[in-house]
């Protein structure tokens, strides 16, 4: 008889933030990457998100690039050791629906499945923390010495998750149909598409839009908001969503 799967994006999905931001900051803090580095390159971009004039893909991009090259040349024990103590920190700064989803779903005997952006040491860490039964991240090479190499494989696109579940579903034998997927980006698209309960958590705009373009998709999915100490189940065929110009008429 097939499994039934639940597959959670962690970024913005479980986590309410960035990971890799804290990551990012953690070894800012070491000093592996350089105050000035962040000051003259990432920073700017921060805050043009922190103030809503730019977007957070920007900003993770420019992170994203900078880590690399920061841990290009290090042991990747240098990097468990920074993932630990950003785990022991902020592990619990989760979305309070999502973690008691991956407890029901834990309950109902599905397997728990993460698939994210971040660092694979950060996700492997995450899913030891949540007692997930299977991970995919991106992965940061590493050579036989088990140094950085500067290279990547990212698991941050659509087309990333969508092998990235295809190889789970076969790997232990999963009905999609009956399986389930909880996202907030763009990039969570392909899990949508792939399970049978797709659920979005805190969507972003074009996530709600490429949704509402599909018909298929969009009579079997679930959209949840949380913000403060409030859930909302949100319809998202009624859902109005206001131009960031757009201002109110007597």
């Amino acid at each position: 008889m097939k499994r039934v799967a639940a597959f959670f994006d962690i970024d913005g999905t479980l986590y309410r933030e960035g990971f890799i931001a804290d990551l990012f900051a953690m070894l800012v803090k070491c000093e592996i990457i350089p105050y000035e580095k962040w000051y003259e390159e990432v920073r700017p971009e921060f805050i043009n998100w922190d103030r809503r004039l730019g977007t957070y893909d920007t900003y993770l991009m420019k992170m994203s690039a900078l880590y690399t090259e920061a841990i290009a040349g290090h042991h990747r024990s240098m990097v468990q050791h920074i993932v630990r103590r950003v785990i022991e920190d902020k592990a619990m700064r989760t979305y309070v629906y999502t973690r008691n989803r991956v407890l029901w779903h834990r309950e109902q005997g599905h397997l728990v499945i993460t698939i994210s952006g971040s660092p694979n040491e950060l996700v492997s860490a995450m899913a030891k923390f949540y007692g997930f039964d299977d991970y995919r991240g991106s992965r940061y090479l590493v050579d036989k010495h088990h140094r950085y190499t500067g290279e990547i494989i990212p698991m941050w696109t659509a087309e990333r998750k969508q092998e990235a579940v295809e190889e789970l579903a076969a790997l232990y034998d999963l009905d999609l149909g009956n399986s389930w997927s909880y996202g907030d980006t763009a990039a969570d698209i392909s899990m949508f598409h792939l399970t049978g309960h797709p659920n979005l958590i805190n969507p972003t705009r074009e996530l709600i839009n490429l949704i509402r373009g599909d018909k298929s998709l969009l009579d079997r999915t679930t959209c949840i908001v949380e913000r403060k100490d409030v859930i909302y189940r949100m319809n998202i065929r009624d859902v109005e969503l206001v131009d960031d110009n757009s201002y109110n008429e007597d």
